[in-house]
């Protein structure tokens, strides 16, 4: 991965501009690829509870900084997204991002090794984090978990077995944006227009590429909705986290959208 990255914000506005500059990078390098590796992993429920990080956190980290990029271009470079009210765009930022990474992971074909957190890594985890608890009961609190990358693996090998191409992939990506159904949208009836004719030029595609499978489009659909099972907050804490630390993620993703 190369080791240049260009700024496009201000550095003295972010306590990590490494980040920032990774985030904001517009050409990507290769991804860098590592082994997930299952081996001596078990289904008792204490296990699945079991809390992990990245194994190789620095090359993944940025490995999934370049998807997260891609990403957001991906939502500027639509002219139906971008002649959106800016409201309504950052709305479906916030509600979107994660499964439209979730799905970059699955086209990039990304996959990575996960391991034991240390006792005392989550001793220290507890100590920093009790001060930023508050009062109010936290509805988004999903650990990274052996059964959170268990369940997000699930949803990229649902994805692989698919074997979408690019074209499959662009157009269930507009259909995952244009959600009608996110909350506090200005201009809902026309986005709801947006999915559907997402959808429609998808099911065209499918037909042209596979005439004679009858519920592939049915199963995207399915498999697209499974997406959704992947918290934020635990996308955030296993890719994100070990590089902006206490930095809101959604912030630095404005910013860039917006930029």
């Amino acid at each position: 991965l190369s080791s240049a990255v260009e700024c496009i914000g201000p550095k003295d506005r972010h306590p990590h501009a490494i980040l920032f500059n990774i985030l904001n990078r517009k050409d990507s390098c290769g991804l860098g690829h590592d082994n997930w590796d299952y081996s001596g992993m078990h289904n008792c429920h204490c296990e699945q509870r079991k809390l992990v990080c990245l194994r190789n956190s620095a090359s993944t980290c940025q490995a999934a900084s370049e998807v997260l990029v891609k990403t957001i271009h991906f939502m500027k470079s639509l002219p139906s997204f971008h002649h959106l009210p800016c409201i309504d765009q950052l709305l479906l930022l916030q509600s979107c991002w994660a499964p439209l990474f979730v799905l970059g992971l699955a086209q990039e074909h990304m996959v990575f090794e996960v391991t034991d957190i240390p006792t005392a890594s989550i001793l220290r985890n507890l100590l920093l984090n009790h001060q930023k608890r508050t009062n109010e009961q936290e509805t988004d609190d999903s650990p990274t978990t052996l059964q959170a990358v268990h369940n997000l693996n699930s949803c990229l090998n649902k994805l692989w077995s698919l074997d979408l191409t690019a074209k499959e992939y662009a157009y269930l990506k507009g259909a995952i944006l244009f959600n009608p159904d996110v909350s506090g949208l200005m201009s809902c009836k026309h986005i709801e227009g947006l999915q559907k004719e997402s959808q429609r030029v998808l099911h065209e595609v499918i037909q042209t590429l596979h005439p004679n499978d009858h519920g592939r489009f049915t199963c995207v659909l399915l498999t697209a909705s499974s997406l959704r099972t992947v918290a934020q907050s635990f996308v955030t804490e296993l890719f994100f986290r070990p590089v902006i630390g206490q930095t809101d993620l959604l912030e630095l993703l404005t910013e860039i959208l917006f930029s």
